[in-house]
């Protein structure tokens, strides 16, 4: 699995990757999201950038597949962790939780999948709702 500098715009767009296609599916809705809130310009990479990225991270997982029938599995637990270990900085696993709990959201509903992911990136990271709450509110 390709990994990136700790904290940085790459690393987190892997993890946004994995929310993207952690259910299955990828919802245009989410595309959507990156316009309306800005996501390109928040990360500072631009739209091919980011899909680089996103490809990337789908070939790696099909390199990585486990079984003799070749499926994969985005969300097994020592390749989430991976990706998670990535960003260390409080601030930048808000800012990181933040959007991908915008991205969940974006179908207007929040798989099992997407909200196992979360559940076990805001524990790892010591992330609560509220906390959530408090920094985007306070800014």
């Amino acid at each position: 699995m390709k990994r990136y500098t700790e904290n940085s715009p790459q690393a987190i767009s892997r993890i946004l990757s994995m929310f993207m296609i952690g259910d299955g599916m990828m919802d245009p809705r989410e595309l959507e999201s990156f316009e309306r809130l800005g996501l390109f310009e928040l990360l500072k990479l631009t739209p091919k950038a980011f899909w680089d990225i996103f490809h990337d991270y789908c070939d790696d997982l099909t390199d990585e597949a486990s079984d003799a029938e070749g499926r994969i599995h985005p969300l097994e637990k020592t390749l989430v962790d991976g990706l998670l270990a990535d960003i260390t900085d409080h601030r930048t696993r808000l800012l990181t939780c933040a959007i991908a709990l915008d991205l969940c959201k974006s179908d207007e509903e929040i798989s099992e999948p997407e909200m196992a992911l979360l559940q076990h990136m805001m524990k790892t990271w010591d992330i609560t709702l509220d906390s959530l709450e408090r920094e985007f509110l306070a800014q």
